[in-house]
C-alpha cells in the first residue's frame, strides 16, 4: 500500500513544518522528482475471525450429529449473510441439500441482519410444527441478544430435536 503527500521544495512546509528537504526521510519513504513523498508501508493481513472456538465447533458438530441420529432428519446450520430476501436465500440453501431436502431442517442465522430462518422439507415439516419452530427461534434469539451465538444454536437444536422425536417406524 502506498500513500504520499506533495512536499514543498523550499523553506518551511504548511504550518511551519520542515520541508521535505529539511526533514529526515524514514524507512520506506522517498521523494519523487515532482516533490511528492511516497511512503511504502507493510500491511499485515489478519486471519479471518471465526465466531466459534475449535471446541465449540466440535460441540456444534456433535449436536448436529446427535439431532440427525435421534430424529432421522438431516439438521444443518448456516451462519452468514442471507442477502436481501432472507427467506428465499434460506430456502435455496435448503434445496441445495439435494435428495435429502424433504427430510432436511436448516437453521439459517444472519447475525449482521438479525435474522433467523428455519426451513423444513416436506417430511420434516410433518414432524416439526410451525409453532414449535417459532418457539425454538424465540429461544435462539433470546440467547443471541445476550451475545451467546453458540448457546443459542445448541439450545435451538435441542428444542427442534425434542419436538421432532424419533423417526416413525414402518
Amino acid at each position: 500500500m502506498v500513500a504520499g503527500d506533495v512536499a514543498k521544495q523550499e523553506g518551511s512546509g504548511a504550518g511551519g513544518e520542515p520541508s521535505t528537504a529539511q526533514r529526515q526521510l524514514g524507512n520506506g519513504e522517498v521523494v519523487m522528482p515532482t516533490g511528492r513523498v511516497s511512503i511504502a508501508r507493510r500491511v499485515v493481513l489478519s486471519k479471518p475471525r471465526v465466531p466459534f472456538s475449535p471446541g465449540q465447533l466440535t460441540r456444534l458438530d456433535e449436536a448436529l450429529t446427535l439431532a440427525t441420529r435421534t430424529t432421522g432428519l438431516d439438521f444443518s446450520v448456516y451462519l452468514g449473510d442471507l442477502g436481501e430476501d432472507t427467506r428465499a436465500t434460506a430456502e435455496n440453501l435448503h434445496a441445495a441439500t439435494g435428495e435429502r431436502a424433504p427430510h432436511a431442517v436448516l437453521i439459517a442465522v444472519s447475525p449482521g441482519q438479525r435474522v433467523v430462518e428455519v426451513v423444513t422439507g416436506e417430511e420434516s415439516h410433518r414432524r416439526l410444527a410451525d409453532r414449535g419452530c417459532k418457539l425454538a427461534v424465540m429461544s435462539m434469539v433470546a440467547s443471541f441478544k445476550e451475545g451467546d451465538l453458540f448457546g443459542g444454536l445448541i439450545g435451538g437444536l435441542r428444542m427442534l430435536t425434542d419436538q421432532a422425536g424419533s423417526p416413525p417406524r414402518h
